[in-house]
């Protein structure tokens, strides 16, 4: 299953809040519906996020085509920053579309429009098919981990669904089942919104993968009955020194994989880095509705007027982390030096 399909004109998404009962996709022509989408999160997941805005600047650049070059330039500024607006924790939404604009300022003044519009969907099409690439790789790495069959807890979903293509947490999982080497994955349902319940169940469903699922209180009773080898999950900013974003809860299940002296250990493409954040300290967290704690599917489950604190992400300190899977390889303690070296390895591939 596609998170989202791009036929030239139009970018299609599939609409995650209506799974699992309803597989449907959002035709976008434009880039205000994308960037409404990512706020819905109707698309969601750091690298999907990514990939999907990429396509929504080429709309936006389509959309603000002009002859008059300064005004041209001066409408994509709006497009950027109205895209940039949409979700403030993932790293990637802002990695994707600085790599549009580094198309604009280093092509607007040497070729005319047409082509500079053809090239901005190029860019789009590769950032798509470099994360697909990039799930694979990461994939083969974090398999080979694990020797011999194991059990996984997972949280929230860091699947295909989460990315353009295979996914990076269940990306892992998935190589590591088809090598023989996964028993059972645990997958939490993740309050508020379910998307362990709604999206990671039902991906391993789909693939055939041994899944159980749980309720977020119930990771540590898991682990203690030792039904419980690793965690795996995902990630939305990995700060310099390796504490990392990632969806609320994620910080307990990793403070509770400490106490039971179990594996734990992030997935996330070099893309999730950022690289100006000396700590987890800095990220900026989402605080999303209340109504996505006050009601159910859409049924009020709280009193009337109840405050609600609503954030969207959690941070692990690096200390609590076993290792950061990546398309370069597997990071391990000491993060503040392999951090550094994944860097220099990524300015020399450019």
């Amino acid at each position: 299953m596609q998170s989202m399909l791009w036929d030239g004109q139009s970018l299609s998404l599939l609409n995650q809040t209506k799974l699992p009962a309803v597989v449907e996709y959002l035709k976008c022509t434009d880039y205000e519906r994308i960037g409404e989408a990512i706020k819905k999160l109707e698309v969601r997941g750091a690298p999907a996020i990514g990939a999907a805005a990429a396509f929504a600047f080429v709309l936006g650049a389509r959309q603000s085509a002009k002859s008059d070059r300064l005004l041209f330039l001066k409408d994509i500024e709006s497009v950027d920053g109205y895209l940039r607006s949409t979700r403030p924790t993932a790293v990637n939404l802002f990695w994707a579309l600085d790599q549009m604009m580094n198309v604009i300022k280093e092509q607007s003044d040497r070729i005319e429009l047409p082509n500079l519009l053809n090239l901005l969907e190029q860019k789009a099409l590769f950032i798509a098919a470099e994360d697909k690439r990039v799930n694979h790789t990461m994939a083969e790495f974090g398999a080979a981990l694990f020797k011999e069959p194991v059990s996984i807890l997972t949280h929230c979903n860091a699947g295909a669904l989460a990315t353009v293509e295979w996914g990076t947490a269940l990306g892992v999982i998935r190589q590591a089942f088809s090598e023989g080497n996964i028993k059972r994955v645990f997958a939490d349902e993740t309050r508020p919104l379910l998307q362990g319940a709604r999206l990671t169940a039902f991906e391993l469903q789909q693939d055939h993968i041994p899944v159980t699922l749980i309720t977020d209180n119930m990771a540590g009773w898991v682990m203690k009955n030792k039904m419980v080898d690793a965690v795996i999950v995902g990630a939305d900013r990995i700060a310099a020194n390796g504490d990392t974003a990632n969806k609320i809860g994620t910080y307990s299940v990793a403070l509770l994989s400490h106490m039971h002296q179990i594996p734990f250990y992030v997935a996330a493409p070099a893309s999730t880095f950022d690289f100006s954040m000396a700590t987890g300290e800095q990220i900026p967290i989402e605080e999303r509705g209340e109504f996505e704690v006050t009601h159910f599917q859409g049924i009020q489950s709280a009193p009337d007027g109840i405050a609600v604190f609503n954030p969207a992400f959690d941070v692990t300190p690096n200390q609590y982390i076993t290792g950061i899977i990546t398309e370069y390889g597997v990071l391990k303690p000491n993060y503040q030096e392999e951090i550094k070296q994944l860097k220099d390895k990524m300015e020399e591939n450019r």
